[in-house]
């Protein structure tokens, strides 16, 4: 059977899987998309007098992964240097003009939520599923990496990384990997800390210079903080390194540190942290006397951007832009709207996605869509609450979200405008079809690879790019 066939019906085959559905709307819509998708891949076939394939065998549905290796990655007959390429076929038969229209499918997550809680809106979790019907490849360009945390893209096309314990590596379009560079300050790199984000400054051509955040080590403790360094000519250090802004106060322990950041349409920069993760350290992100558990908007010297929503409240920090944040390690603005959207961990259950508005309260500690990791709920169990903001979107079980990018590239025209989380205790890497500011439909990339995804990237060849915390670097694309 031909994979055009195959894919009719499995469309037909839908609509009586989504009579389990609770949702009128959604059942409404899945059945329509997967009844035009059958219809139109059937009458294709008859066009084209398709007949079954040359030898017989039924093609299975779906995604085809076949890796064009000698070896299985990472097995001992595998050495360093080899690259693994893996073939994702298409799920139609004839090629369609872009747009492609997109199918609906039921929802990809099947498993049990961890709390019984409802959504303000059908819309804010478990959006039907989608998949990618254009042709793609995924590569494994390393496994040289120790611990990365975040990857982004040089001007040139060559591709920056940061590892947890205080070096940066540079990535070239064929495949070379550099030393260790170094010149940072002594990071706090237990747990959940370390050198974290990286991203080039807008000027990076002419002046070179690099922004990161870090866990920074002081004998007080330890803070979420945002320094800038020059790369040298050499490409063997970074220079004049200096602290720029810290979220105040230290702390001595090792988690929920946040933290990423990002260069605005005006060459300022957001930055999100987390609020320290103890019981003690919770209540802050709800005071604007701290940096915790925030999303701050600074200049590239680490100034207050002028307008910021507190600027001029009395006792509030001036950087804040936002609170009540819990974990944000995913930042992404929009590159037309110039929206600052976060990805959001939560407790077990109620990981977030947000938009985010200008002295916005998004309610951790206060309501949460997610519980203790004991099983018992969040001080109160309230997941709505009047002057704090709704999630657009929130996963339970948890995506555990990482660091995210919208793609903007034609190369794959489907997925223009989409938003790609990488998932830590998920193991995949999320897909997420906005329409007018919601979750219209999601789809799990790379489940079959097993690695918790940090972060992803957008290439200026338009493809993703992906780090995990085994020590990998992905092209996808």
């Amino acid at each position: 059977m031909t994979s055009a066939a195959v894919f009719a019906r499995k469309q037909f085959t839908l609509l009586l899987e989504v009579m389990i559905l609770k949702d009128p709307l959604t059942k409404l819509r899945i059945s329509i998309s997967s009844l035009l998708s059958a219809l139109f891949v059937v009458l294709s076939l008859s066009a084209c007098n398709v007949g079954p394939s040359a030898s017989g065998s039924a093609a299975p549905s779906g995604i085809e992964l076949t890796a064009t290796s000698a070896e299985v990655p990472g097995s001992a007959a595998t050495e360093a240097s080899e690259v693994t390429e893996m073939t994702v076929a298409s799920t139609t038969a004839p090629p369609t003009p872009t747009p492609i229209e997109l199918v609906l499918l039921p929802p990809v997550e099947t498993n049990p939520p961890n709390t019984t809680y409802q959504p303000v809106t059908a819309d804010q979790t478990r959006a039907p599923g989608t998949i990618t019907q254009t042709q793609y490849s995924v590569t494994i360009l390393t496994e040289d990496l120790i611990s990365p945390w975040a990857v982004d893209v040089l001007p040139d096309g060559r591709l920056v990384i940061t590892e947890k314990a205080g070096t940066l590596r540079i990535m070239t379009a064929d495949g070379g990997l550099s030393e260790p560079i170094g010149g940072f300050p002594v990071v706090d790199d237990r747990g959940q800390g370390g050198l974290l984000d990286v991203a080039p400054a807008p000027d990076f051509a002419s002046s070179r210079m690099l922004y990161f955040t870090l866990a920074e080590l002081t004998e007080q403790g330890s803070l979420t903080a945002v320094g800038r360094g020059r790369l040298s000519d050499d490409e063997k250090s970074i220079e004049n390194f200096e602290i720029i802004w810290r979220a105040v106060p230290y702390y001595d322990n090792s988690k929920h540190f946040g933290s990423r950041l990002a260069f605005d349409q005006d060459g300022n920069i957001f930055v999100t942290t987390g609020e320290r993760s103890d019981l003690s350290t919770r209540p802050n992100a709800q005071l604007l006397d701290n940096g915790y558990g925030k999303v701050v908007h600074i200049t590239p010297d680490g100034d207050p951007v002028p307008g910021n929503p507190f600027i001029d409240v009395p006792g509030a920090l001036p950087e804040i832009y936002s609170y009540g944040h819990r974990n944000v390690q995913g930042l992404a603005i929009h590159p037309e709207t110039g929206e600052v959207w976060i990805s959001e961990m939560g407790p077990r259950g109620g990981d977030e996605l947000n938009l985010i508005k200008a002295g916005g309260n998004y309610g951790w500690p206060a309501i949460s869509y997610g519980i203790e990791y004991s099983g018992e709920p969040i001080p109160g169990g309230l997941t709505v609450m009047d002057g704090m903001e709704q999630p657009v979107y929130y996963w339970d079980p948890v995506l555990a979200p990482g660091g995210m990018t919208f793609y903007t590239s034609g190369i794959i025209a489907e997925w223009q405008g989409n938003l790609f989380i990488g998932g830590l205790g998920s193991r995949h890497i999320s897909r997420l079809v906005l329409e007018n500011g919601r979750v219209v439909a999601e789809e799990w990339l790379l489940v079959d690879e097993g690695q918790r995804f940090r972060d992803v990237c957008e290439g200026l060849d338009g493809a993703l790019y992906t780090v995990t915390d085994g020590g990998l670097l992905y092209r996808i694309g």
